[in-house]
């Protein structure tokens, strides 16, 4: 498994583009983002077509970089770190290490557009999701790992960044994937123009990145509009707009139509969506915050001001912890004391008592 990690951190280090950003190669994440196809014949795959300058290259542009690998890099990146450190590889934890700090220094060099992070550059050297755009001004893909990253933090630009996604992008239904719409063929761009405004990846609102934002607003400790995202695209909370939405009540759907879209919040391709894999990851580790690590749980709420708290069981390396929460200040995010079986633990992380009993967790935030 290690060595699947090494190849893989080790192809983004080895494959960056002219800016040093890792190349968009193929696709990303978003497949219906075909920065090397410029495909002008109806009929031909934008996944599986290769334009015929490209082919002396392997098939992609060496000039297209995707800024949300990048940010996945650099999110990603240090969990690898970690577990070198733990094996007791200090120099390839540090060699790997160099390498994302400058993955992050370039990010915020070429990749930063003022108040969000761009999309991609591409195949022409241009900038995709930027304020120099005609349209497709600002994506959702990169931006939440990029303030989890904290990439530009002492600059501002996580809370530039999320205030950006909450001015373009949010919703009543949820938050859209891209904006404005594209109105016509973008042949540098591919698949992604081909579809109405407001359906499937142009400017629909695609509910599994919608996760990665409430993470990361989460994140900044900004509970309130975590919450607030995560309650506009949980099936638990779409009852109300059943009459709208359409699809079955208690299941994620791949998208949900944007702003733009004929049939704004009607939802489509029901089951078909990692959404509900990532916001479990959401809900459960940044916005209750209880999150595994190597030394044990870490428990770091940012939850809405207005919660007096909650509780949470978590099973853990054979032991259950019943973990309290209180919130008396009425805070998004703190840990002012945490307990353990009733004994004072520094910080926010409950160390692994390996006995296979019940442990009482109690935490005060503040």
């Amino acid at each position: 498994m290690l060595e699947h990690l090494d190849v893989s951190f080790y192809h983004i280090v080895n494959n960056l583009g002219p800016h040093g950003l890792p190349l968009a190669m193929r696709a990303d994440w978003n497949d219906c983002i075909n920065l090397s196809c410029f495909s002008d014949t109806p009929g031909e795959s934008f996944q599986t077509y290769t334009n015929p300058k490209f082919k002396a290259e392997g098939g992609y542009s060496k000039v297209a970089e995707s800024a949300f690998v990048a940010a996945l890099f650099t999110y990603t990146g240090p969990a690898y770190v970690g577990i070198l450190e733990h094996l007791g590889k200090a120099d390839e934890a540090a060699k790997a290490q160099a390498e994302i700090d400058k993955m992050k220094k370039n990010t915020m060099e070429s990749a930063f557009d003022g108040d969000w992070f761009i999309r991609a550059y591409d195949a022409n050297g241009e900038k995709m999701g930027s304020k120099e755009c005609e349209e497709g001004k600002i994506f959702i893909e990169p931006q939440g790992f990029a303030v989890m990253s904290e990439i530009g933090k002492d600059v501002g630009a996580d809370i530039k960044t999320l205030n950006s996604i909450d001015k373009y992008l949010n919703c009543e239904f949820g938050l859209v994937l891209n904006n404005p719409a594209y109105t016509k063929y973008y042949i540098q761009y591919g698949e992604i123009s081909t579809y109405p405004g407001g359906y499937k990846e142009n400017a629909g609102i695609f509910t599994h990145n919608n996760a990665w934002i409430i993470c990361a607003e989460a994140y900044a400790g900004r509970g309130d509009k975590a919450f607030e995202y995560y309650s506009k695209i949980a099936p638990a909370f779409t009852e109300e707009t059943s009459d709208i939405h359409k699809t079955e009540p208690y299941v994620y759907g791949q998208m949900i139509g944007g702003k733009d879209a004929k049939n704004f919040g009607q939802g489509k391709n029901s089951w078909l969506t990692g959404t509900a894999a990532w916001n479990m990851v959401a809900i459960s580790q940044y916005i209750l915050g209880v999150k595994p690590e190597f030394d044990g749980l870490r428990v770091d709420p940012s939850i809405p001001a207005a919660w007096d708290g909650f509780t949470a069981t978590r099973q853990f390396r054979g032991d259950t912890y019943e973990i309290t929460i209180k919130n008396p200040d009425h805070v998004n995010k703190g840990v002012k004391s945490l307990t353990v079986d009733g004994a004072a633990v520094d910080g926010c992380i409950v160390p692994v008592a390996g006995d296979g009993k019940t442990h009482k967790v109690e935490v005060v935030l503040g």
